[in-house]
């Protein structure tokens, strides 16, 4: 493996026409991600490898990141073969069957829990087990490079907010956490096809509902990631039965107002 640890990770984000650096140590990096990993999998190796009742795709690793099945695609961001290619890029060794298949090999969920405690699914966990904390690195670089992304079509005072809004929580307690959390569990925000009514819920549109004026930047990013999650939730078609969700994604952001 070419970097088994990061004493710091930089992450550089360019807005404004300023460069607002970051340092993420290991050691904050392994929190987070062990947190992240709590979060989707109740931190258990069985939740390595999880398919969601109502849903067409699995759901791998620590951030439970989506991998389609072949000729099955949703409107929800596929992010697990982007993972395999920043491990292989790594130095990690993928299992051989991995390494010969592009698309999920399981083409339902019946199929996926039958195959539960088969070879394949074993050495599966066993490899997302291995590399939970290049798994959380790999999370903290998509916020470098959706921030831009986010802000890039915005106009100057719509860009002005954000900015604002993000630089504060990255100085809060649990700030950065929050915001590589719900980049990976709601996605950017920015693609057309993740809306219900032409309304998103990534961290963009939280981020557009932040006060720009705020005494305690965690709970206001808390408070507005819950109302974009709640309109959601309204928006959503009503056989996707997204209300018995809604508890436990409160409760996933409150985690966001405790010290990790």
């Amino acid at each position: 493996m070419k970097k088994s640890t990061f004493l710091y990770l930089l992450v550089f984000f360019c807005c404004l026409g300023k460069v607002f650096a970051l340092s993420v140590s290991s050691q904050d990096a392994k929190k987070i991600g062990e947190r992240i990993w709590k979060n989707e999998c109740a931190g258990t190796i069985e939740g390595l490898t999880n398919w969601n009742k109502g849903e067409n795709f699995p759901s791998l690793g620590i951030g439970h990141f989506i991998w389609y099945p072949a000729d099955k695609t949703e409107s929800f961001e596929e992010t697990f073969p982007a993972l395999l290619s920043f491990l292989q890029k790594e130095g990690v060794t993928l299992p051989s069957w991995l390494k010969t298949t592009s698309k999920c090999p399981w083409n339902s969920r019946e199929e996926f829990y039958k195959d539960i405690e088969c070879s394949e699914m074993k050495s599966l966990r066993q490899f997302l087990f291995d590399t939970r904390n290049l798994q959380a690195i790999f999370i903290a670089n998509r916020l470098e490079k959706a921030i831009p992304k986010m802000i890039k079509n915005l106009p100057k005072k719509e860009k002005d907010k954000i900015t604002t809004a993000f630089l504060r929580l990255t100085k809060a307690p649990n700030g950065l956490y929050a915001l590589i959390d719900y980049l990976n569990f709601k996605g950017a925000g920015t693609s057309l096809h993740e809306t219900y009514n032409g309304q998103g819920w990534g961290l963009l549109q939280v981020l557009e509902r932040v006060p720009s004026f705020s005494q305690n930047p965690v709970v206001d990013f808390v408070n507005a990631a819950k109302g974009i999650l709640a309109q959601r939730v309204k928006n959503s078609p009503p056989e996707r039965d997204e209300q018995r969700w809604l508890k436990g994604w409160f409760n996933r952001l409150d985690t966001y107002l405790y010290s990790l």
